[in-house]
C-alpha cells in the first residue's frame, strides 16, 4: 500500500473547478445586480429614491409639497429614510442573489 500525503488530488481538482464556477457566477451576477434598481419612498411617498443592487443611488424624486422653506429639517430626514431604505432594500436583494449562488455559504467579502 502507498502512502499518498496528498491524497484526494482528484477531489481538490473538483473543488477548484466548482470555486471557479461559483466565481464566475458571482461575476456576472455583480454585473446584472448593476441594472437592478429598487425604489424605496418616504413621507407617504413626497421623497422617492431608486438604489442599483451596487448601493448606488440612481434617483431622487421630491415633490413640490415636501418642500417647505421654514422645515427644511423635515425634508433632510424624509431624503435620508428613503435612502437608508433603498440601500436596505438593496443589500437584502444583493444578499438573497448570493445565496441562490452559494447555497448560503457565507463567504468573507461579497
Amino acid at each position: 500500500m502507498k502512502f499518498n500525503p496528498g491524497g484526494g488530488g482528484g477531489s481538490m481538482n473538483k473543488m477548484m473547478k466548482q470555486a471557479k464556477k461559483v466565481q464566475e457566477q458571482i461575476m456576472k451576477m455583480q454585473e446584472e445586480l448593476k441594472e437592478r434598481e429598487i425604489e424605496a419612498s418616504s413621507g407617504g411617498g413626497v421623497v422617492t429614491v431608486r438604489v442599483n443592487g451596487k448601493q448606488v443611488l440612481t434617483a431622487i424624486t421630491i415633490k413640490p409639497e415636501a418642500i417647505d422653506p421654514d422645515d427644511v429639517e423635515m425634508l433632510e430626514d424624509l431624503v435620508m429614510a428613503a435612502v437608508n431604505e433603498g440601500i436596505r432594500q438593496s443589500q437584502e436583494m444583493v444578499s438573497t442573489e448570493m445565496a441562490k449562488i452559494t447555497g448560503g455559504l457565507n463567504i468573507p467579502g461579497l
